[in-house]
Protein backbone atom coordinates (compact mmCIF):
# COMPACT_ATOMS: atom_id res chain seq x y z
CA UNK A 1 0.00 0.00 0.00
CA UNK A 2 2.65 2.39 1.02
CA UNK A 3 5.01 1.28 -2.88
CA UNK A 4 1.48 2.64 -4.37
CA UNK A 5 1.13 6.00 -2.50
CA UNK A 6 4.53 6.55 -3.07
CA UNK A 7 4.50 6.41 -6.53
CA UNK A 8 1.21 8.04 -7.01
CA UNK A 9 2.85 11.29 -5.09
CA UNK A 10 5.74 10.99 -7.25
CA UNK A 11 4.23 11.04 -10.60
CA UNK A 12 1.84 14.11 -9.15
CA UNK A 13 5.49 15.63 -8.05
CA UNK A 14 6.95 14.99 -11.65
CA UNK A 15 3.59 16.15 -13.57
CA UNK A 16 3.54 19.40 -11.03
CA UNK A 17 7.68 19.95 -12.13
CA UNK A 18 6.14 19.52 -15.99
CA UNK A 19 3.47 21.79 -15.48
CA UNK A 20 5.77 24.63 -13.99
CA UNK A 21 8.11 24.59 -16.37
CA UNK A 22 6.00 24.28 -19.69
CA UNK A 23 3.36 27.00 -18.38
CA UNK A 24 5.89 29.04 -15.38
CA UNK A 25 2.41 29.80 -13.89
CA UNK A 26 2.91 29.81 -10.11
CA UNK A 27 0.35 27.21 -8.97
CA UNK A 28 2.47 24.71 -10.69
CA UNK A 29 5.66 25.70 -8.84
CA UNK A 30 3.70 25.87 -5.68
CA UNK A 31 2.01 22.39 -6.07
CA UNK A 32 5.77 21.13 -7.02
CA UNK A 33 7.43 22.85 -3.62
CA UNK A 34 4.34 20.88 -1.96
CA UNK A 35 4.79 17.51 -2.86
CA UNK A 36 8.52 17.57 -2.72
CA UNK A 37 8.22 19.25 1.15
CA UNK A 38 5.66 15.82 1.55
CA UNK A 39 8.31 14.01 0.36
CA UNK A 40 10.92 15.21 2.53
CA UNK A 41 8.38 15.41 6.00
CA UNK A 42 7.61 11.94 5.47
CA UNK A 43 11.19 10.78 5.25
CA UNK A 44 12.06 12.73 8.40
CA UNK A 45 9.10 11.33 10.27
CA UNK A 46 9.74 7.52 9.14
CA UNK A 47 13.06 8.17 9.93
CA UNK A 48 12.16 9.16 14.00
CA UNK A 49 9.63 6.54 13.82
CA UNK A 50 11.88 3.65 15.46
CA UNK A 51 14.29 6.05 17.07
CA UNK A 52 14.76 6.27 20.73
CA UNK A 53 12.31 3.63 21.47
CA UNK A 54 13.02 0.83 23.93
CA UNK A 55 11.16 -2.49 23.80
CA UNK A 56 11.66 -5.08 26.42
CA UNK A 57 10.22 -8.01 27.36
CA UNK A 58 9.98 -10.15 30.67
CA UNK A 59 8.80 -14.15 31.43
CA UNK A 60 7.47 -15.06 34.15
CA UNK A 61 8.91 -18.27 33.98
CA UNK A 62 11.14 -20.01 31.80
CA UNK A 63 9.78 -23.31 32.90
CA UNK A 64 6.20 -24.37 31.79
CA UNK A 65 3.87 -27.42 31.62
CA UNK A 66 0.99 -28.67 28.77
CA UNK A 67 -2.02 -27.42 29.94
CA UNK A 68 -1.17 -24.49 32.33
CA UNK A 69 -0.77 -20.66 31.01
CA UNK A 70 2.84 -19.40 30.72
CA UNK A 71 2.95 -15.66 31.05
CA UNK A 72 4.89 -12.55 29.64
CA UNK A 73 4.88 -8.66 29.60
CA UNK A 74 6.17 -6.77 26.97
CA UNK A 75 6.70 -2.74 27.32
CA UNK A 76 7.82 -0.19 24.69
CA UNK A 77 8.94 3.20 25.62
CA UNK A 78 9.41 6.30 23.87
CA UNK A 79 12.06 7.78 25.54
CA UNK A 80 12.63 10.86 22.81
CA UNK A 81 10.92 14.24 22.99
CA UNK A 82 8.46 13.74 19.62
CA UNK A 83 4.95 11.62 19.98
CA UNK A 84 4.98 8.44 17.73
CA UNK A 85 2.05 7.94 15.56
CA UNK A 86 1.96 4.66 15.73
CA UNK A 87 4.37 1.31 16.36
CA UNK A 88 3.52 -2.43 14.94
CA UNK A 89 5.62 -4.63 17.88
CA UNK A 90 5.74 -7.92 15.90
CA UNK A 91 6.64 -11.02 17.39
CA UNK A 92 8.86 -14.03 15.94
CA UNK A 93 8.73 -16.60 18.77
CA UNK A 94 8.33 -20.16 18.37
CA UNK A 95 6.11 -21.32 20.92
CA UNK A 96 2.71 -22.70 19.10
CA UNK A 97 -0.45 -20.18 20.20
CA UNK A 98 1.51 -17.54 21.85
CA UNK A 99 1.03 -14.52 19.99
CA UNK A 100 2.81 -11.13 21.74
CA UNK A 101 2.51 -9.04 18.31
CA UNK A 102 0.55 -5.60 19.10
CA UNK A 103 -0.02 -2.21 17.05
CA UNK A 104 0.58 1.32 19.61
CA UNK A 105 -1.93 3.42 18.08
CA UNK A 106 0.14 6.42 19.42
CA UNK A 107 2.91 6.61 22.04
CA UNK A 108 3.63 10.28 23.52
CA UNK A 109 6.92 11.40 24.52
CA UNK A 110 8.71 9.82 27.40
CA UNK A 111 5.57 7.54 27.52
CA UNK A 112 5.51 3.83 28.18
CA UNK A 113 2.78 0.88 26.54
CA UNK A 114 2.42 -2.32 28.56
CA UNK A 115 0.58 -5.30 27.53
CA UNK A 116 0.56 -8.51 29.15
CA UNK A 117 0.11 -11.99 27.24
CA UNK A 118 -1.33 -15.27 29.03
CA UNK A 119 -0.74 -18.58 26.78
CA UNK A 120 -1.84 -22.05 27.02
CA UNK A 121 0.79 -24.27 26.42
CA UNK A 122 -0.20 -26.53 23.78
CA UNK A 123 2.79 -28.86 22.95
CA UNK A 124 5.72 -30.17 24.79
CA UNK A 125 9.34 -29.06 23.70
CA UNK A 126 11.81 -26.29 24.25
CA UNK A 127 11.00 -23.46 22.24
CA UNK A 128 12.40 -20.06 21.18
CA UNK A 129 10.69 -16.85 22.59
CA UNK A 130 11.73 -13.89 20.04
CA UNK A 131 13.34 -11.49 18.19
CA UNK A 132 11.32 -8.77 18.30
CA UNK A 133 10.93 -6.40 15.50
CA UNK A 134 9.17 -2.77 15.64
CA UNK A 135 8.07 -0.95 12.61
CA UNK A 136 6.63 2.47 11.94
CA UNK A 137 6.09 5.09 9.16
CA UNK A 138 4.93 8.27 8.12
CA UNK A 139 1.05 9.65 8.66
CA UNK A 140 0.72 9.54 4.71
CA UNK A 141 1.39 5.70 3.99
CA UNK A 142 4.59 6.55 2.35
CA UNK A 143 7.19 5.41 4.13
CA UNK A 144 7.76 2.45 6.29
CA UNK A 145 10.85 1.55 8.34
CA UNK A 146 11.78 -1.70 10.49
CA UNK A 147 13.98 -2.55 13.33
CA UNK A 148 14.72 -5.67 14.50
CA UNK A 149 15.43 -6.84 17.92
CA UNK A 150 17.65 -10.14 17.76
CA UNK A 151 17.18 -11.04 21.29
CA UNK A 152 15.71 -14.40 22.34
CA UNK A 153 14.92 -16.91 25.15
CA UNK A 154 14.48 -20.20 25.43
CA UNK A 155 11.20 -21.86 27.40
CA UNK A 156 10.87 -25.51 28.41
CA UNK A 157 7.52 -26.82 27.84
CA UNK A 158 7.39 -30.02 30.19
CA UNK A 159 4.70 -32.71 29.48
CA UNK A 160 1.41 -32.83 30.84
CA UNK A 161 1.12 -34.84 34.01
CA UNK A 162 -1.66 -36.63 36.24
CA UNK A 163 -1.99 -36.81 39.52
CA UNK A 164 -2.27 -40.67 40.71
CA UNK A 165 -3.73 -41.02 43.93
CA UNK A 166 -1.72 -44.98 43.96
CA UNK A 167 -0.38 -47.19 41.27
CA UNK A 168 0.02 -50.96 41.61
CA UNK A 169 3.44 -52.11 41.61
CA UNK A 170 3.52 -55.98 41.76
CA UNK A 171 3.35 -57.98 45.14
CA UNK A 172 6.53 -58.01 47.36
CA UNK A 173 7.79 -54.31 46.08
CA UNK A 174 8.67 -53.03 49.64
CA UNK A 175 10.93 -50.41 50.89
CA UNK A 176 14.14 -52.64 52.12
CA UNK A 177 15.99 -55.06 50.84
CA UNK A 178 19.18 -56.67 49.91
CA UNK A 179 22.25 -54.48 49.42
CA UNK A 180 23.50 -53.08 46.47
CA UNK A 181 27.48 -52.56 46.57
CA UNK A 182 27.12 -48.65 45.69
CA UNK A 183 27.67 -45.95 47.48
CA UNK A 184 25.06 -42.81 48.44
CA UNK A 185 24.84 -39.60 49.89
CA UNK A 186 21.46 -40.37 51.09
CA UNK A 187 20.86 -41.86 54.66
CA UNK A 188 19.11 -45.53 54.08
CA UNK A 189 18.60 -48.41 56.18
CA UNK A 190 21.82 -50.13 54.92
CA UNK A 191 24.82 -49.17 56.11
CA UNK A 192 27.87 -49.88 54.79
CA UNK A 193 30.68 -49.00 57.46
CA UNK A 194 31.96 -45.93 58.81
CA UNK A 195 35.02 -43.39 57.75
CA UNK A 196 36.26 -40.12 58.99
CA UNK A 197 34.55 -36.61 59.09
CA UNK A 198 35.02 -34.71 55.77
CA UNK A 199 33.79 -31.37 55.41
CA UNK A 200 29.68 -30.91 54.31
CA UNK A 201 29.01 -34.49 55.94
CA UNK A 202 25.73 -33.60 57.93
CA UNK A 203 25.54 -34.20 61.56
CA UNK A 204 23.25 -37.17 61.77
CA UNK A 205 25.44 -39.49 59.81
CA UNK A 206 28.18 -39.39 62.91
CA UNK A 207 28.77 -42.22 64.44
CA UNK A 208 28.61 -41.39 68.29
CA UNK A 209 30.01 -45.01 69.51
CA UNK A 210 33.06 -44.90 67.14
CA UNK A 211 33.61 -41.11 67.94
CA UNK A 212 33.79 -41.78 71.48
CA UNK A 213 36.13 -45.06 70.83
CA UNK A 214 38.60 -43.12 68.39
CA UNK A 215 38.38 -39.73 69.85
CA UNK A 216 37.61 -37.92 66.55
CA UNK A 217 34.55 -37.34 64.87
CA UNK A 218 33.46 -40.51 62.74
CA UNK A 219 30.36 -40.51 60.20
CA UNK A 220 28.41 -44.12 58.61
CA UNK A 221 28.79 -44.74 55.21
CA UNK A 222 25.87 -45.66 53.03
CA UNK A 223 24.40 -48.13 50.29
CA UNK A 224 21.17 -47.88 48.26
CA UNK A 225 18.53 -50.33 48.33
CA UNK A 226 17.95 -51.94 45.12
CA UNK A 227 14.38 -52.36 45.54
CA UNK A 228 13.77 -48.77 46.27
CA UNK A 229 14.58 -48.01 42.31
CA UNK A 230 12.18 -47.61 39.80
CA UNK A 231 13.22 -47.90 36.21
CA UNK A 232 10.94 -46.28 33.61
CA UNK A 233 11.63 -47.51 29.91
CA UNK A 234 10.26 -45.68 27.12
CA UNK A 235 9.67 -47.58 23.85
CA UNK A 236 11.34 -44.43 20.71
CA UNK A 237 11.08 -46.69 17.51
CA UNK A 238 9.99 -44.74 15.00
CA UNK A 239 8.27 -48.13 13.74
CA UNK A 240 5.80 -48.34 16.66
CA UNK A 241 3.90 -45.26 16.92
CA UNK A 242 0.50 -43.89 15.38
CA UNK A 243 -1.12 -40.53 15.82
CA UNK A 244 -4.54 -39.00 14.60
CA UNK A 245 -4.46 -35.50 12.70
CA UNK A 246 -4.46 -32.39 15.63
CA UNK A 247 -6.61 -29.33 14.85
CA UNK A 248 -4.29 -26.29 15.74
CA UNK A 249 -6.28 -24.55 19.39
CA UNK A 250 -6.89 -21.18 19.68
CA UNK A 251 -4.16 -18.91 21.38
CA UNK A 252 -5.36 -16.98 24.38
CA UNK A 253 -3.82 -12.75 24.35
CA UNK A 254 -4.48 -10.01 26.85
CA UNK A 255 -3.87 -7.01 25.14
CA UNK A 256 -3.74 -3.47 26.83
CA UNK A 257 -3.39 -4.97 30.67
CA UNK A 258 -0.70 -4.79 33.46
CA UNK A 259 -0.56 -8.51 34.85
CA UNK A 260 -4.57 -8.84 34.97
CA UNK A 261 -5.83 -12.18 35.84
CA UNK A 262 -7.65 -14.26 33.05
CA UNK A 263 -10.53 -16.23 33.21
CA UNK A 264 -10.15 -19.75 33.74
CA UNK A 265 -8.96 -22.12 31.01
CA UNK A 266 -9.67 -25.86 30.55
CA UNK A 267 -6.48 -27.68 30.30
CA UNK A 268 -6.12 -29.02 26.51
CA UNK A 269 -6.48 -32.52 25.78
CA UNK A 270 -3.36 -34.82 25.01
CA UNK A 271 -2.78 -34.52 21.14
CA UNK A 272 -4.02 -38.41 19.52
CA UNK A 273 -0.20 -39.58 19.37
CA UNK A 274 1.00 -42.33 21.05
CA UNK A 275 4.14 -40.74 21.64
CA UNK A 276 2.30 -38.03 23.56
CA UNK A 277 0.75 -40.35 25.46
CA UNK A 278 3.59 -42.70 25.97
CA UNK A 279 6.00 -39.61 27.48
CA UNK A 280 2.68 -38.31 29.59
CA UNK A 281 2.07 -41.76 31.30
CA UNK A 282 6.30 -41.72 31.77
CA UNK A 283 6.00 -38.07 33.23
CA UNK A 284 3.48 -38.96 35.49
CA UNK A 285 4.57 -41.99 36.64
CA UNK A 286 8.02 -40.25 37.26
CA UNK A 287 5.98 -37.46 39.48
CA UNK A 288 4.25 -40.52 41.50
CA UNK A 289 7.70 -42.39 42.65
CA UNK A 290 9.82 -39.14 43.25
CA UNK A 291 6.87 -37.53 45.42
CA UNK A 292 7.11 -40.73 47.67
CA UNK A 293 10.84 -40.60 47.81
CA UNK A 294 11.44 -43.26 45.47
CA UNK A 295 14.72 -43.70 43.54
CA UNK A 296 13.58 -42.94 39.57
CA UNK A 297 15.45 -43.59 36.60
CA UNK A 298 14.70 -43.46 32.83
CA UNK A 299 16.04 -45.00 29.64
CA UNK A 300 14.83 -44.48 26.18
CA UNK A 301 16.43 -44.72 22.73
CA UNK A 302 14.79 -41.91 20.63
CA UNK A 303 16.65 -39.86 18.57
CA UNK A 304 19.54 -40.46 20.86
CA UNK A 305 19.98 -42.62 23.84
CA UNK A 306 18.66 -40.80 26.58
CA UNK A 307 20.05 -42.59 29.78
CA UNK A 308 19.69 -40.61 33.43
CA UNK A 309 20.48 -42.71 36.37
CA UNK A 310 18.13 -43.14 39.63
CA UNK A 311 17.90 -40.61 42.13
CA UNK A 312 15.62 -38.64 44.41
CA UNK A 313 14.00 -35.12 45.16
CA UNK A 314 13.11 -32.47 42.96
CA UNK A 315 16.47 -32.38 41.12
CA UNK A 316 15.55 -35.58 39.87
CA UNK A 317 12.61 -35.01 38.82
CA UNK A 318 13.39 -31.60 36.81
CA UNK A 319 16.03 -33.39 34.92
CA UNK A 320 13.56 -36.28 34.01
CA UNK A 321 10.75 -33.97 32.68
CA UNK A 322 13.33 -31.40 30.36
CA UNK A 323 14.59 -34.94 28.85
CA UNK A 324 11.19 -36.11 28.32
CA UNK A 325 10.07 -32.33 27.17
CA UNK A 326 12.45 -33.14 24.03
CA UNK A 327 12.00 -36.18 23.70
CA UNK A 328 10.98 -37.88 20.20
CA UNK A 329 9.70 -41.43 19.16
CA UNK A 330 12.28 -40.83 16.29
CA UNK A 331 15.14 -44.00 16.80
CA UNK A 332 15.53 -47.09 14.34
CA UNK A 333 15.77 -49.90 17.65
CA UNK A 334 13.52 -52.26 18.30
CA UNK A 335 11.96 -51.85 21.66
CA UNK A 336 13.23 -55.68 22.02
CA UNK A 337 16.72 -54.67 21.07
CA UNK A 338 16.37 -51.96 23.90
CA UNK A 339 15.90 -54.52 26.29
CA UNK A 340 18.50 -56.31 25.69
CA UNK A 341 21.00 -53.87 25.51
CA UNK A 342 19.95 -52.08 28.98
CA UNK A 343 19.26 -54.93 30.76
CA UNK A 344 22.64 -55.12 32.21
CA UNK A 345 21.81 -51.23 33.93
CA UNK A 346 18.86 -52.79 35.96
CA UNK A 347 19.82 -54.23 38.75
CA UNK A 348 18.61 -57.08 40.28
CA UNK A 349 15.36 -56.20 42.57
CA UNK A 350 14.48 -53.35 40.74
CA UNK A 351 11.57 -52.17 39.55
CA UNK A 352 10.95 -51.52 35.50
CA UNK A 353 7.96 -50.14 33.79
CA UNK A 354 7.81 -50.55 30.64
CA UNK A 355 5.56 -48.30 28.03
CA UNK A 356 5.28 -49.03 24.69
CA UNK A 357 2.77 -48.93 21.54
CA UNK A 358 4.62 -51.85 19.74
CA UNK A 359 2.88 -54.76 18.57
CA UNK A 360 6.06 -57.21 18.43
CA UNK A 361 5.79 -60.24 20.75
CA UNK A 362 9.32 -60.10 21.30
CA UNK A 363 9.26 -57.18 23.19
CA UNK A 364 7.07 -59.54 25.60
CA UNK A 365 10.25 -62.14 25.14
CA UNK A 366 12.35 -59.44 26.87
CA UNK A 367 10.22 -58.18 29.84
CA UNK A 368 9.89 -62.29 30.68
CA UNK A 369 13.88 -62.20 30.17
CA UNK A 370 13.99 -59.35 33.19
CA UNK A 371 11.92 -61.32 35.25
CA UNK A 372 13.61 -63.96 35.20
CA UNK A 373 16.93 -62.15 36.49
CA UNK A 374 14.76 -61.14 39.32
CA UNK A 375 13.33 -57.67 38.36
CA UNK A 376 10.03 -56.67 38.94
CA UNK A 377 8.37 -55.65 35.44
CA UNK A 378 5.20 -53.49 35.09
CA UNK A 379 4.14 -52.35 31.75
CA UNK A 380 1.79 -50.17 29.81
CA UNK A 381 0.93 -50.97 26.74
CA UNK A 382 -0.71 -48.41 24.12
CA UNK A 383 -3.62 -49.25 21.79
CA UNK A 384 -2.60 -48.05 18.41
CA UNK A 385 -5.70 -48.92 16.72
CA UNK A 386 -7.26 -46.41 18.28
CA UNK A 387 -4.81 -43.77 17.56
CA UNK A 388 -5.17 -44.78 13.61
CA UNK A 389 -3.30 -47.62 13.38
CA UNK A 390 -4.46 -50.86 11.60
CA UNK A 391 -2.35 -52.99 14.29
CA UNK A 392 -3.76 -53.73 18.28
CA UNK A 393 -2.02 -54.69 21.00
CA UNK A 394 -4.58 -56.42 22.75
CA UNK A 395 -2.38 -60.22 22.02
CA UNK A 396 0.56 -58.45 23.80
CA UNK A 397 -1.50 -57.24 27.04
CA UNK A 398 -2.78 -60.84 26.99
CA UNK A 399 0.62 -62.69 26.68
CA UNK A 400 2.17 -59.93 29.50
CA UNK A 401 -0.16 -60.88 31.55
CA UNK A 402 -0.26 -64.72 31.24
CA UNK A 403 3.23 -64.30 31.67
CA UNK A 404 2.68 -62.52 35.29
CA UNK A 405 3.45 -58.85 34.11
CA UNK A 406 0.93 -56.09 35.09
CA UNK A 407 0.00 -54.43 31.75
CA UNK A 408 -2.22 -51.13 31.93
CA UNK A 409 -4.04 -50.81 28.39
CA UNK A 410 -4.21 -47.23 27.63
CA UNK A 411 -6.57 -46.09 24.36
CA UNK A 412 -7.05 -42.58 22.90
CA UNK A 413 -9.17 -40.63 24.81
CA UNK A 414 -8.54 -42.32 27.62
CA UNK A 415 -8.60 -41.05 31.82
CA UNK A 416 -4.79 -41.61 32.06
CA UNK A 417 -5.53 -41.09 36.00
CA UNK A 418 -7.89 -43.38 35.81
CA UNK A 419 -6.11 -46.04 34.18
CA UNK A 420 -3.37 -45.71 35.91
CA UNK A 421 -4.58 -45.54 39.19
CA UNK A 422 -7.22 -48.74 38.60
CA UNK A 423 -4.58 -51.66 39.04
CA UNK A 424 -5.98 -55.18 39.48
CA UNK A 425 -4.95 -58.02 39.94
CA UNK A 426 -3.98 -61.15 37.71
CA UNK A 427 -7.17 -63.12 39.03
CA UNK A 428 -9.26 -60.07 38.43
CA UNK A 429 -7.94 -60.01 34.77
CA UNK A 430 -8.70 -63.50 33.87
CA UNK A 431 -12.27 -63.34 35.80
CA UNK A 432 -12.88 -60.24 33.42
Amino acid sequence: MSSRRYLVVLMFFAASLVGAFVTGRDFFFNLSYFWAALFVIAAIWTWLGTREIRLGRHTRALRAQVGRPLEERLAVRNTGRFPKLWLEVRDWSELPGHEASYVVASLGAKQERIWTVRSICQRRGRFRLGPLSISSGDPFGLFQVTRRIPQTTNVVIYPATVELPNFALPVGILPGGDALRRRTHYVTANSSGVRDYAPGDSFNRIHWPSTARRDRLIVKEFELDPQADVWIVLDGDASAQAALPTPEAPSVRLNDSLWQTTPVITPPLLPPSTEEYAVSVAASLAQYFIRRDRSVGFVAHGQTREMIQPDRGERQLTKLMETLAVFHALGRIHFHDVLTMEAEQLPRGTTAILISASNDTRWVVGAQSLKRRGLRVVSVVLEPYTFGSVYSTADIAALLWASGISAYRVKCGDNLMAVLSGGESLAQHFAR
